[in-house]
């Protein structure tokens, strides 16, 4: 791409993040009144997000961390989940009933198989340009090369375009220079028993490392309601049982936990 491109799509995608475009600035709630007040209203609507997980044991508590804010964006509209083939070599396929204990009916999920990094960017970039879709899960693995500054600013101004919010699983990977509005790191926390002690609500631990809009630094544990579709606080200090979210993926190998820390 010739520098005087670079430099277009740089301007216009500044220009979309200070807000100059109505259509970037929209917002979707996430139901948690804490996250909401934050982050000014809720999650930019029209940009990319990415996602990281706590070490590798908690990757399918950020994928299906995703996959909630997809739900909470879409409004019975179809998913696009766009994935790399050696995630689910390395962390287990999409587990259907995984999906549906999150809400989720897997009729509305399109899943696209991708070969590789490339492939993915490719992928997600044409379903983010698709305004009848209700969100776009991005899961490529690890550190693809083409995962770049310049990447990142194309799949924002796509997202922007048709208000679609891009969701970017980092599978195996560490944060980098990005044009994203937001990065998270999720992992999952004990879930607060029901009557009988029955297993309750998958929650997460939240943490917002970066935001354009200045609410880095804030965390926050949260429950995930799948009949109401909606997040909603609970107390640092609680009795929970020992179960954490239910994994979104099935058939994990017994991958190497050496998960390190993956930190703003």
């Amino acid at each position: 791409m010739a520098r005087a491109e670079i430099e277009a799509l740089r301007d216009k995608v500044l220009r979309l993040e200070r807000g100059s475009s109505p259509v970037a600035a929209a917002r979707f709630s996430t139901g948690s009144a804490a996250m909401d007040t934050a982050l000014g209203g809720g999650i930019v609507r029209g940009a990319l997000h990415e996602i990281f997980a706590e070490g590798m044991a908690n990757e399918p508590a950020a994928a299906a961390f995703a996959v909630t804010l997809a739900l909470r964006a879409s409004d019975k509209r179809p998913i696009v989940w766009v994935r790399q083939d050696f995630v689910g070599l390395e962390m287990g396929e999409i587990y259907a009933p995984g999906l549906a204990e999150l809400g989720l009916s897997p009729d509305r999920l399109i899943l696209v198989r991708a070969r590789d990094g490339p492939s993915v960017l490719r992928a997600g970039e044409e379903a983010a340009r698709c305004p009848p879709l209700g969100a776009v899960l991005m899961e490529p693995w690890g550190d693809p090369k083409t995962l770049d500054l310049v990447a990142t600013r194309r799949l924002s101004l796509a997202a922007a375009r048709s208000s679609l919010p891009v969701l970017m699983v980092r599978a195996g990977g560490a944060p980098t220079p990005s044009a994203a509005a937001t990065r998270w790191s999720i992992r999952s926390a004990p879930s607060r028993p029901l009557e009988a002690d029955a297993p309750g609500h998958p929650c997460f631990v939240a943490d917002l490392l970066r935001d354009r809009a200045g609410a880095a630094g804030h965390g926050w544990t949260v429950e995930w309601n799948r009949d109401r579709l909606c997040y909603s606080d609970i107390p640092e200090r609680r009795t929970a049982l020992p179960r954490g979210v239910v994994s979104a993926a099935a058939g994990r190998s017994d991958h190497a936990e050496g998960g390190r820390r993956r930190a703003g």
